[in-house]
C-alpha cells in the first residue's frame, strides 16, 4: 500500500451525474462522525505519531481537514457569488506545522469539521446542476477548477486522510 495515498491519488471523474453528486455530498455530510470514531480512542501518543514516515501526526491531519475544508467552503462562496474569482490560496504544510496546534484539542477541530461539513451539505444540496459548472482560478497552479471537481476532489479528500489514519491504526494494532 502506498502509505501517502492509501486511496490512490485524486483522478476527475469524466462526468458528472446526480447520483455522483449525491454520492459525494454525502461523503462530505458523514466525514465528521467518521473521523470522530477513528480517533475516539487513541492516546496523547498515540495521536502525535506520524501516520507515515516524513508525514504528518494524526494530530496534524485532524486539525488540517478542517482548515482545508473551511478553505474550500468560501471558495464555494467566492464562485457563487462572483464571476470566476481568483481565489485566495494558503501554505496548507505551513499551517499544519504552526506550533500552536501541538496544543489545540483535537476536539475542536473534530468540532470545526462538524460545523463546516454541516454548513457545505447543505449549500451543496441547495446548488443546481448548472452551479456545479461555475469555476474559479487557483493561482497556484494557474488551473481552472469548476465546483463539480472541487466537490468531487473534496470527497476524496474526506476519505484520503482517514484512510491516513485507519491505516496507521491498523498497522501499528491499535
Amino acid at each position: 500500500m502506498d502509505l501517502r495515498y492509501p486511496i490512490g491519488k485524486f483522478q476527475a471523474p469524466e462526468s458528472f451525474t446526480q447520483e455522483q453528486l449525491q454520492s459525494y455530498i454525502k461523503t462530505i455530510e458523514e466525514a465528521p462522525a467518521l473521523y470522530e470514531a477513528a480517533v475516539k480512542e487513541l492516546s496523547e501518543e498515540q495521536l502525535n505519531t506520524p501516520y507515515r514516515p516524513e508525514g504528518w501526526t494524526i494530530r496534524q491531519v485532524i486539525h488540517h481537514v478542517p482548515d482545508s475544508h473551511m478553505n474550500a467552503y468560501i471558495r464555494f462562496h467566492w464562485t457563487l457569488t462572483e464571476d470566476h474569482p481568483t481565489i485566495k490560496a494558503y501554505k496548507e504544510a505551513k499551517w499544519a506545522e504552526l506550533p500552536y496546534l501541538q496544543e489545540v484539542p483535537i476536539e475542536l477541530s473534530l468540532d470545526l469539521m462538524k460545523s463546516i461539513h454541516a454548513r457545505w451539505s447543505i449549500l451543496l444540496k441547495s446548488l443546481s446542476i448548472e452551479d456545479f459548472e461555475k469555476t474559479y482560478l487557483h493561482p497556484d497552479y494557474n488551473k481552472v477548477f469548476a465546483l463539480k471537481t472541487v466537490v468531487a476532489l473534496y470527497a476524496w479528500h474526506c476519505k484520503h486522510h482517514l484512510a491516513h489514519i485507519e491505516s496507521l491504526k491498523e498497522r501499528m494494532g491499535w
